[in-house]
């Protein structure tokens, strides 16, 4: 299981627009402050948009902003809106077409801890919970 650029990135943006809460933000100053091309940034504001996980403001002074407290949002939420399944493996995934071998299956069991054990991380870490490790972080991250 890989998490692309876009999993990534909209974490990412979720995170600033979290960091920024109260404000609006301009795609423009996101792309700048994560340093992700504003093109691609916009397919994946749209996904989020979309969902309702952010709220757009149109006009001069428009943007974007996170639509309810970075507390409410979870890793996997996000993850999961913009990479779909996050199962290692093709037979663990929602829908997944039955398998032929599934009764006798081992490795299916290693397969199964390791989505439980993802998706027990991912749904138990919230945007507070990674402004709060960012913040953490920026403490330590000086120069004398």
């Amino acid at each position: 299981m890989t998490i692309s650029t876009k999993g990534r990135y909209a974490l990412r943006i979720m995170m600033d627009l979290a960091g920024h809460l109260g404000e609006i933000s301009r795609l423009k100053d996101i792309a700048s402050r994560q340093e992700i091309s504003e093109k691609y940034m916009e397919q994946i504001i749209a996904v989020l948009n979309k969902a309702g996980y952010v709220r757009s403001t149109r006009g001069a002074q428009g943007g974007y902003q996170i639509a309810r407290a970075p507390k409410e949002y979870t890793v996997g939420m996000i993850l999961r809106l913009t990479e779909g399944s996050l199962a290692p493996v093709e037979c663990l995934a929602e829908n997944a077409l039955p398998c032929g071998r599934s009764g006798k299956c081992a490795t299916v069991e290693i397969y199964k801890r390791i989505y439980d054990a993802v998706n027990n991380v991912i749904d138990n870490t919230t945007l507070q919970d990674l402004l709060d490790i960012e913040r953490e972080k920026a403490v330590h991250d000086y120069v004398i």
